[in-house]
């Protein structure tokens, strides 16, 4: 029987293909900013569905990953790199091929870190920019 808290170990994780990681990365993404924005503010749901799509589009991810790729691991950039570069089924509605492999690439790290339960490595990036402006004021 399957249970949200199971995990896999970096050598399966690794294993799964980069479409798969990203699939379920853009999941734990998604259900991080719905979350993210309902505890922030109680809104209309019309409200947080247009400011879920304005965070989770590609030129979004691909602009998050920008800001992230500094202190990604070698690890995280291999993961990374080859969901970037494999082969999509599908096209960029609204973005550049370049954003939208690099969103794909952002997602597999995401989908990456989330099945192997590195929860805390996943929040510190995903807050990374938070983070950095409270340390850039002290």
């Amino acid at each position: 029987m399957f249970k949200l808290e199971d995990k896999l170990d970096v050598k399966t994780a690794k294993q799964l293909s980069s479409v798969t990681l990203a699939f379920i990365g853009d999941a734990v993404h998604s259900l991080y900013v719905r979350e993210m924005l309902v505890f922030e503010k109680d809104d209309k749901g019309y409200n947080l569905n247009k400011k879920t799509a304005e965070m989770v589009r590609a030129s979004a991810q691909a602009n998050f990953f920008d800001k992230i790729y500094p202190i990604l691991t070698e690890e995280e950039i291999d993961v990374f790199k080859r969901a970037r570069n494999t082969k999509k089924g599908t096209r960029a509605k609204n973005a550049s091929v370049g954003e939208y492999n690099k969103a794909t690439g952002f997602e597999a790290l995401v989908g990456f870190l989330y099945v192997t339960g590195n929860i805390e490595r996943l929040n510190y990036l995903l807050n990374y920019e938070e983070e950095k402006e409270i340390k850039d004021e002290n």
